[in-house]
């Protein structure tokens, strides 16, 4: 189960995806209409391991936005999927990123709590076809999809294309030591626990246990018909 390949099409008025994502290393191909988008996908799903298939049709007569956006909303919910049955494994992963004179840290944690700080610090107007206003709201439409808290930050570079591949490039490698085996202290295995599907609350690291969550709809009387 934790191989599968997860597929997620996403069809609006604005954006026609169809997302191919498995947690494994392999071929990536991405379309996603945005050159350079599909330059720091490329890196991300390499530096991860994963294997990445992207095709987005959007409204890039309008501008990028659109399409950027769900292509991240997209790929996030594919992230989660993809974590459900899984075994235990680190929850929490962080990693330093280097390209040429910028560095970049990411710090995650899967904790089926979604939140994204992002600090970037992009100057430039757009990067090739991309604005770079929308290179932060990619990292956080895909955290917020996830499930994940992720915090990004580029903390030196002059060059905005090398301060944003840097951040991808983290929070890939970020993730791959996330998603790591849990390990106990003499360093062999623990029994396996899935991943619930409904989330990841239940990972065995943590030190609130496993929450139970109940939600019920009880039908009422109509109190105008008594």
């Amino acid at each position: 189960m934790k191989n599968d390949t997860i597929v997620v099409t996403r069809k609006s008025k604005e954006t026609d995806i169809e997302l191919r994502l498995r947690l494994v290393p392999g071929a990536s191909e991405i379309r996603s209409g945005i050159g350079f988008l599909d330059h720091l996908l490329a890196s991300l799903a390499h530096h991860a391991g994963w294997t990445l298939s992207l095709q987005c049709r959007g409204d890039l007569e309008v501008d990028d936005h659109h399409s950027a956006e769900d292509v991240a909303i997209v790929l996030g919910i594919a992230f989660k999927e993809a974590l459900a049955g899984r075994e235990s494994f680190r929850r929490f992963g962080s990693a330093y990123a280097p390209l040429d004179e910028a560095l970049a840290r990411a710090v995650v944690d899967i904790s089926g709590r979604p939140w994204c700080q992002v600090d970037l610090g992009l100057k430039r107007e757009s990067i090739g076809s991309l604005a770079t206003e929308n290179i932060g709201h990619v990292l956080q439409s895909f955290a917020i999809n996830a499930g994940i808290c992720l915090h990004v930050d580029v903390l030196k570079g002059d060059n905005d294309h090398h301060r944003a591949e840097a951040a991808f490039k983290a929070l890939a490698l970020a993730l791959k030591t996330a998603l790591m085996p849990l390990e106990t202290s003499l360093g062999s295995q623990p029994e396996e626990s899935a991943m619930p599907r409904e989330g990841v609350d239940g990972l065995l690291n943590s030190t609130k246990g496993r929450p139970s969550i109940a939600v019920s709809r009880v039908e009422e009387p109509d109190a105008r018909n008594l």
